[in-house]
């Protein structure tokens, strides 16, 4: 029940405030209609395709080629797309990507997200609790039959929060999948969503930091359009976002 209580407390926290938290640590800009007309012209149409109301819309100064949606609900939404996305993409790829991002809006992908996050966070609490009671004999005495004990709780210790981390990115990955072909039907253009994840993966993988730009952290990379660590080596286990090939395919067979 403690881990529980925790485990709410600290990822609904981070729900209720992830639009100011995860904004200020990119050091998104605010724009207007008059600042960035192309880029508030896209968001406010598919805004209203989509049946939803305006959100705010940011820039984020990197080179990096991405974008991605967050706040608590359609109400408090927040659209972010990086300098290095407008240079890169047409209008009609933008569109598509913001598209996706407006889905997971229109999806309430940052409730789910929570919700997932919380379970993981009570079972690996439990888990590390687990350990260390069967290292100090919280789970019985010390005969041969304890020391069996002791030795099936580390081993749950170590798989629990391993299994809760795969189930809470496998959620992550079907969530893209969702976004992808809610964001299609919203621009009616999965042909540029396709085009644009094509270049943003390779943009992605060839993207090198420069002065100035925003290091993209291993906690906010599942709200990326696509994955911004892709240089890094991970195993496609623990992967947050689906392969980018599978997606496009998907997209170019709609």
């Amino acid at each position: 029940m403690i881990a529980f209580v925790f485990a709410v407390i600290m990822n609904f926290g981070s729900y209720w405030y992830s639009d100011k938290i995860v904004l200020k640590m990119y050091r998104a800009q605010e724009v207007t209609a008059a600042e960035a007309p192309q880029l508030y012209e896209i968001v406010q149409k598919l805004a209203m395709r989509a049946g939803l109301p305006m959100p705010k819309v940011y820039i984020v100064n990197t080179s990096m080629p991405n974008a991605f949606a967050t706040g608590r609900d359609p109400q408090h939404a927040a659209v972010a797309a990086t300098t290095g996305i407008l240079n890169l993409l047409s209008a009609e790829e933008l569109e598509g990507v913001l598209a996706h991002e407006l889905a997971h809006v229109k999806h309430r992908d940052t409730l789910i997200s929570a919700v997932a996050a919380t379970i993981a966070g009570v079972i690996t609490m439990i888990a590390t609790w687990v350990k260390w009671a069967a290292i100090f004999g919280g789970f019985g005495g010390r005969d041969s039959e304890g020391g069996g004990n002791i030795i099936g709780f580390l081993a749950l210790a170590i798989v629990a929060p391993l299994a809760a981390t795969v189930i809470q990115l496998a959620i992550s990955r079907s969530r893209e999948f969702a976004a992808d072909e809610e964001g299609a039907q919203i621009s009616q253009k999965p042909w540029a969503l396709a085009s644009a994840l094509e270049k943003l993966e390779h943009g992605s993988g060839s993207y090198h930091q420069r002065r100035g730009d925003v290091q993209p952290s291993e906690t906010t990379a599942h709200m990326f359009i696509v994955n911004p660590l892709k240089g890094r080596s991970l195993m496609n286990l623990f992967r947050t976002h689906p392969a980018t090939e599978e997606r496009i395919r998907r997209l170019r067979a709609m």
